[in-house]
């Protein structure tokens, strides 16, 4: 099976089913299937062939549905891309997977004007919304391009998406998702989740170039003919809104919407009818017991925990859907999948003892070419996570921390050494830390010590507009310290623990 093939099955059984709503925009199964078939053909026109890489920097709406489909359709790799990030960042992903095309919508397409000559390996750019004569339109494509069937012979294991990880932007990997490893992972999904047709799923800031909002939900939901609520923003009444009169019945979200849901209802009440919710998900980031707990006392609903990666192209676990999950655990391996977890050599370690998680099953083939990182991470068909966890007696598996040097926050994750690049090259900075501080709505926050060359003034204020001039604006640091010098450890590193704990007063010392 391929991505082309489930949404003809989907087209088959649910044409006139209302596939996704967008604000006041409602797309059926079968005008999905329409216009991403007028995609396709034109990309097909244009001269794309399999294999070929199209590149997307796409908020959450129909027209991203449409494209991803028009891009699998003919055999392409789409390689959905985050729309903070900033040129230089976008560079780096570009560079590497060498995209023939670029579909963007206008506001991000824009900004890229004066770079887009340098990247010689973009044939195409499609611009969506708004007028932009320099570049093809996606309008004029759904107006004049045929929706006649696509007739493409996709195999199974041809590249159906390359999701670049939240990893160091700078130092991209783009993790090889083909179509037969996708299509496994929905399958699981859905039956975890137990859905079907007669689901409406929220897809509340959740990005699509993310596998949680790609795969999890969009993906899962097409493949059951379920119907997908997309909403753009953070309002937590536009959500809670929208679950009572759509009639939601799965919501998944971050931690950190967690924290706004309960921190809304503690202020203001339930003022919204939530009772058609079956599923109250939390994937992204750590969930703290004590919130799990106040989202059931507060708003009425257990919080359903559960764990997947970019490079697992899914989730793996997911807690019992009645609720009865262990407190802090993210649950058992759902079927197809395997977890183990090993010590610094390999080797299996028995229940309760902490060590490195690894996972089997439907994922990833490789990083995009990258054959040091893919070697790496995937050892005999077991892929190392950097996640430090530990299975219990009943094969239930507790997250204890990190291998990697990795700050989350609001489920993003972020890679210090993203932003200590980008530091390093600032006039008159000698040497920068940046580490993770801990944060009771966000999870985390990025904190950066900095120590200056000798006369040298800089300003933290300073070093954070260098930073979003050059990062995309999660990342860029709420805490900024200016040193003398950074101080060392007894091995002659720098202190790191020291440093975080220096940021971390600073932080709570200027929170109100």
């Amino acid at each position: 099976m391929n991505l082309k093939k489930m949404l003809d099955t989907s087209v088959s059984l649910y044409a006139d089913k209302t596939a996704i709503i967008c604000g006041d925009n409602r797309m059926s199964y079968a005008e999905l299937d329409a216009e991403s078939n007028r995609i396709a053909n034109k990309l097909l026109a244009l001269g794309i062939k399999k294999g070929d890489r199209v590149a997307m920097l796409m908020l959450n709406d129909t027209q991203f549905v449409s494209i991803f489909f028009g891009i699998v359709k003919c055999g392409a790799a789409a390689v959905p891309l985050d729309t903070k990030y900033k040129p230089n960042e976008l560079e780096c992903m570009l560079g590497q997977c060498r995209p023939a095309v670029l579909i963007g919508e206008n506001q991000y397409v824009k900004p890229l004007a004066e770079l887009l000559p340098q990247w010689n390996y973009i044939k195409h750019v499609i611009s969506v919304g708004g007028e932009n004569g320099d570049y093809l339109s996606y309008e004029e494509i759904i107006n004049k391009s045929p929706a006649i069937a696509i007739d493409v012979c996709i195999d199974e294991e041809d590249t159906a998406c390359i999701a670049y990880t939240s990893g160091p932007a700078l130092k991209p990997k783009g993790a090889v998702l083909p179509h037969s490893r996708l299509v496994k992972s929905i399958e699981t999904s859905a039956a975890g989740f137990r859905q079907s047709e007669k689901d409406v799923v929220m897809l509340f800031a959740l990005p699509m170039h993310h596998i949680v909002g790609l795969i999890i939900i969009l993906l899962t939901s097409i493949y059951k003919g379920s119907t997908v609520v997309m909403l753009s923003g953070l309002s937590i009444n536009s959500l809670m809104q929208s679950i009572e009169e759509e009639k939601a019945t799965i919501f998944i979200g971050v931690p950190f919407i967690h924290r706004l849901i309960v921190k809304k209802v503690i202020e203001e009440g339930l003022e919204h009818d939530l009772s058609s919710l079956r599923i109250c998900g939390s994937i992204g980031a750590p969930l703290p017991i004590e919130l799990a707990r106040r989202f059931e006392k507060h708003v009425g609903f257990k919080l359903i925990n559960f764990y997947g990666l970019t490079e697992t192209t899914s989730h793996v676990t997911c807690q019992s859907l009645n609720g009865n999950g262990k407190p802090g655990s993210v649950g058992r391996a759902l079927p197809g999948w395997e977890i183990r977890v090993v010590d610094d050599a390999g080797c299996e370690l028995p229940p309760n003892q902490s060590g490195e998680v690894v996972i089997k099953g439907p994922i990833m083939s490789s990083y995009y070419e990258n054959e040091g990182d893919t070697t790496a991470m995937i050892k005999q068909g077991w892929l190392y996570t950097s996640d430090i966890g530990r299975l219990d007696e009943d094969g239930c598996l507790f997250l204890e921390g990190l291998k990697k040097d990795m700050v989350i926050t609001k489920g993003q994750n972020i890679y210090p050494s993203d932003i200590e690049s980008v530091l390093a090259g600032y006039p008159g900075v000698e040497s920068v830390v940046a580490v993770g501080i801990p944060d009771k709505m966000r999870g985390e926050v990025v904190g950066v010590a900095v120590a200056l060359k000798k006369g040298i003034t800089v300003t933290p204020q300073q070093i954070k507009k260098h930073c979003l001039k050059h990062l995309a604006n999660y990342k860029i640091p709420k805490q900024v310290i200016i040193l003398n010098s950074l101080p060392l450890a007894n091995s002659g590193n720098i202190d790191r623990r020291e440093i975080a704990g220096l940021l971390a007063a600073a932080y709570a010392a200027d929170q109100p």
